[in-house]
């Protein structure tokens, strides 16, 4: 293993003075299913010579781990159906310094592979799940089966990590009424949960989404009628700013990008299947990692300085913008979760 150069920096700051300790990292652009706010529904994926190879993303973890980065997430698409993820999970699991390897999955894949995920070293799954109708859940994802996604969280309910949390992207007219409905689900399976502010990547068909738009404010409200919740310091190192429901175990979050915009506390940064690695996940501010990775191979140094100096690029916030076509093109499928 390449030792650290004393000249290398132990942590990645920007130019704002945020220390960027958390990774997230899309090892595949493929999903099985199609969700409407994440894909379009007719989607062309990346070729195999585009797409980070294991050994790649297993070399690019351990670069960011030796610089600080102590939570790797590892999303999709849906990662669990890119063949080796289990074997991937496991070798990154292994960086010593690393504190917390994470997933973020829809599901699918849990009923199976509950066991294996804990035996290799994830400590927390993250779950999308966005209604509790199967008719709904049918439209929503397009091609998804609901009762194996709820199978797959009482396997991992069963098997025990140290945090399970549903992840809900609410859209007015498909959803909002259910939000009573899925905390309750949560509080009853003695889980987490966080609702998402839809984030505008990529422009997807028959989908307005100034007109779905629905923020966090009015879910709090619209959970007032049912729950007592308490406002928590608790964080996760990520964006969702916690209430615990009076009573329960259960800690309600919101990722609220519109409403309550979170830049200024910002430590994350993106590594794509393509091998950018992006700054922001609202702007195009990004660096190719791959091309780094494959003109300097076997030379961890060289690649520990672009991530040092891609850190100047970090921008100071995000432009989303509901209301208007989105400027970033990219679909968060392509963008890691």
């Amino acid at each position: 293993m390449t030792m650290t150069s004393p000249a290398t920096p132990t942590q990645l700051i920007d130019r704002f003075g945020r220390t960027v300790d958390y990774l997230r990292i899309s090892i595949t652009d493929r999903c099985d299913f199609r969700c409407v706010y994440c894909m379009a529904e007719d989607m062309t994926f990346l070729p195999r010579s585009q797409v980070l190879t294991l050994e790649e993303i297993h070399t690019l973890a351990k670069a960011f781990a030796e610089l600080g980065v102590k939570k790797i997430r590892v999303t999709g698409g849906e990662p669990l159906v890119r063949k080796g993820a289990l074997e991937l999970l496991e070798n990154i699991g292994q960086i010593k310094s690393l504190h917390e390897l994470v997933i973020t999955t829809n599901g699918s894949q849990l009923e199976a592979m509950a066991a294996d995920l804990k035996k290799v070293g994830v400590k927390r799954i993250n779950i999308s799940l966005d209604t509790l109708d199967a008719d709904k859940f049918k439209a929503i994802t397009r091609t998804g089966d609901l009762q194996q996604v709820l199978r797959g969280i009482d396997a991992v309910k069963a098997v025990g990590f140290e945090g399970i949390k549903i992840n809900a992207v609410i859209l007015k007219g498909r959803n909002d009424q259910e939000v009573t409905d899925l905390v309750q689900y949560a509080v009853d399976k003695g889980i987490d949960i966080s609702f998402i502010e839809e984030m505008p990547l990529g422009i997807v068909a028959k989908h307005d989404r100034s007109e779905a738009y629905y923020s966090s404010d009015l879910i709090k409200q619209d959970l007032a009628q049912t729950f007592s919740l308490v406002a928590s310091l608790e964080k996760t190192g990520g964006p969702s700013n916690y209430f615990k429901v009076a009573g329960t175990q259960t800690r309600v979050g919101f990722i609220s990008p519109h409403s309550e915009n979170f830049c200024s506390t910002c430590n994350r940064v993106r590594l794509t299947v393509e091998g950018r690695l992006l700054l922001c996940l609202g702007n195009e501010h990004s660096v190719d990692l791959k091309a780094v990775l494959r003109a300097n191979p076997g030379n961890i140094d060289v690649l520990k300085q672009a991530i040092i100096d891609a850190m100047l690029i970090k921008p100071e916030k995000h432009e989303f913008n509901i209301h208007e076509q989105p400027v970033i093109l990219r679909y968060m499928s392509m963008t890691g979760g």
